[in-house]
């Protein structure tokens, strides 16, 4: 199908993991501040592996969880 006919995303976003208080906003989305780059990427992959969804890095460095 295309946009046109289910305009609906495939796709649900469940976490977003920064370093920048400044892209913590409300949402439907979990968005997280880590402290620093190890705990930033530790929070990513125990959301990820206990929600069994994939995990992308953005070029900013934050990381956005979701499933498919």
């Amino acid at each position: 199908m295309d946009k046109e006919t289910n305009p609906k995303p495939n796709y649900e976003i469940l976490a977003y993991i920064t370093l920048n208080q400044n892209r913590v906003i409300s949402g439907n989305v979990l968005a997280l501040l880590a402290t620093d780059e190890e705990e930033q990427k530790q929070i990513t992959q125990d959301i990820a592996k206990s929600m069994k969804a994939d995990v992308t890095q953005l070029k900013c460095g934050d990381y956005m969880v979701y499933r498919t």
